[in-house]
């Protein structure tokens, strides 16, 4: 399973899932579904998040222990 800190970092730069999705260039529902680990992000979307957030992707996601 695969946990993410995007709702976090998205907290700290107080911007939208909206906001979010249109600087990355997905759906709002892409960013929703990523955020709640119902969806696993491609490594585009991941590295994009990445170049946004200006962190390594890995404090992004982190794969839990299965």
């Amino acid at each position: 399973m695969l946990d993410n800190n995007i709702a976090k970092l998205r907290g700290k730069r107080k911007i939208s899932q909206q906001e979010l999705a249109d600087i990355i260039n997905v759906s709002r529902k892409t960013i929703s579904t990523v955020e709640t680990g119902r969806f696993t992000p491609s490594v585009v979307i991941a590295l994009k998040l990445a170049r946004y957030f200006e962190v390594p992707v890995e404090k992004i996601f982190e794969l839990e222990d299965e």
